[in-house]
Formats: C-alpha cells, structure tokens, sequence
C-alpha cells in the first residue's frame, strides 16, 4: 500500500512517517534471530563505542535475510513514493542500544544531530549524507527510557534553512542551539513498524535503562542524483523529493 495523500501531507509537515506492523513477522523473526545469536556470543564491551557510531554485528550488513526487512516489503515501495527513482540499497546499519546496567557508562548517549554532517568521528569537511532514512523496529519499544530515538517534527524545515543561512561546510557544530536544547519525540513501537524520516530531520538517542537491548534495522536510502548535490540538498528539502512537489501539507502534527 502506497503512502495516502494524509501521510504525504503529514512527511512534509514533520518529516516523519511511520507505517506500523508493515514489516511481515516471518521476515521479522529470521533477521531478529541472526541478530541476536550474533550479538550475544560476539559483543565485548571494547567494540560498542565503534559499533554504536558504525554498526552493531558488522558482518551481518548485507546479508539477505537482513536487506529482505526493506527490499522484500513495502518499505522499498513507500521510500520510492517519497523520493521518485531510489538508489539499490546494499548494506544495513544495525543499531542496538545495549541495556545500562549490563554495560554502564559504555554506550554513550547521541545529542541531537543530523546523520553525516559534522560527525565526531569524521573529517567535518566530508559529507555522508543521503536522502531518506527508513528504519525497521525489530523489538518491543514501549518506554522512552529504553533507547528510544527521539527526533524532532519539523525540524527538517528548520535544518535547511540553517543550513542554507547560518552553515558552512568544515563547521563542527551538527544543529543550532535552539534544536540542540530540543528532548523530541520517542519513537516508540512493535517489531515490523517502519519509520520514514527525512535525512533533515535532528534526531538524538539516550542511554537504555530497560532490561532488555533495544534493537533497530535503518537503511539509508537516496535519490540517484543526491550523491551530486548533496551541498544543495541540505538546504532545500525537497530537492531529492519530485513526488512531493504538489503535496499539500498537513497543520495537525503526528505522534
């Protein structure tokens, strides 16, 4: 099922789309089991500050049964109703935030931040932006205080135009003070729900203080000619985005 002229409306106004339980349980079940057999007999406290700012089970990235959460389900399809054409997807980022009190003061928290402009562990001047981030829940998210992402509705809107305005490329500083100061929305959900969120969209992550690991499948998704101006994509949101050029947008926001 394609995006309703409802959720367009609302991607334009937020940012943020999410289709819940779009994500088939048998997919579901195969990647969360490869996942955490991995997980469990593979983590050592010494690698999640890297797979934290990277990926978690690196070698699982591009294996088939993972890439099947967005290529065999409509995630493809809804990212394709947003951007037009889309680049092949070939590799996942597997984020899990592990629980505090089995690792305390190991997994750092994530401050509000837009993936691949500024980052702390790259050179400021490179860019590794994209169009679309699409993120498949692959376990219960029920409380804030489990790692959940946070993002910030309509902070695309604002990114662009501080971007376009007020940065430069070299800078350190990843968002504004004002969104810095910004605690956003959780994402909270069940095992098969799917996030759209616009590339703009300042998003940070806290410490998990649950039980159990918080585990999230993204896939980085671009328009083919993103990788040619992504200076200029960052300052106007909708450059990657043809479909939406006539889309109204919605004035009620989205929880």
């Amino acid at each position: 099922m394609l995006l309703t002229a409802d959720e367009k409306a609302a991607f334009k106004r937020d940012g943020v789309v999410i289709r819940r339980g779009a994500v088939a349980p048998n997919l579901v079940k195969r990647a969360v089991s490869l996942i955490d057999e991995q997980y469990r007999e593979e983590l050592t406290p010494d690698a999640i500050p890297a797979y934290t700012q990277r990926t978690f089970v690196p070698n699982l990235g591009n294996h088939p049964e993972i890439l099947a959460l967005y290529a065999e389900t409509e995630a493809a399809q809804l990212a394709s109703d947003l951007l037009g054409d889309t680049s092949p997807v070939t590799t996942t980022q597997i984020q899990i935030r592990v629980p505090e009190h089995e690792f305390p003061g190991v997994q750092q928290a994530k401050a509000m931040h837009v993936d691949g402009v500024s980052c702390p562990h790259l050179d400021p001047r490179e860019l590794r932006t994209f169009s679309l981030l699409v993120g498949v829940v692959l376990s219960d998210i029920k409380d804030p205080k489990g790692g959940a992402l946070h993002y910030l509705p309509g902070g695309h809107l604002t990114m662009a135009r501080w971007f376009a305005n007020e940065w430069s490329l070299g800078m350190t500083d990843q968002v504004p003070p004002e969104i810095d100061r910004e605690h956003g929305t959780p994402l909270l959900g069940a095992p098969g729900d799917v996030l759209l969120m616009h590339h703009l969209v300042p998003h940070s992550v806290a410490h998990n203080l649950m039980p159990l690991p918080r585990v999230m499948a993204y896939f980085r998704v671009s328009h083919p000619d993103h990788a040619t101006r992504r200076l200029e994509a960052l300052r106007d949101p909708w450059l990657d985005y043809p479909p939406l050029t006539d889309a109204p947008s919605s004035t009620t926001s989205q929880e």
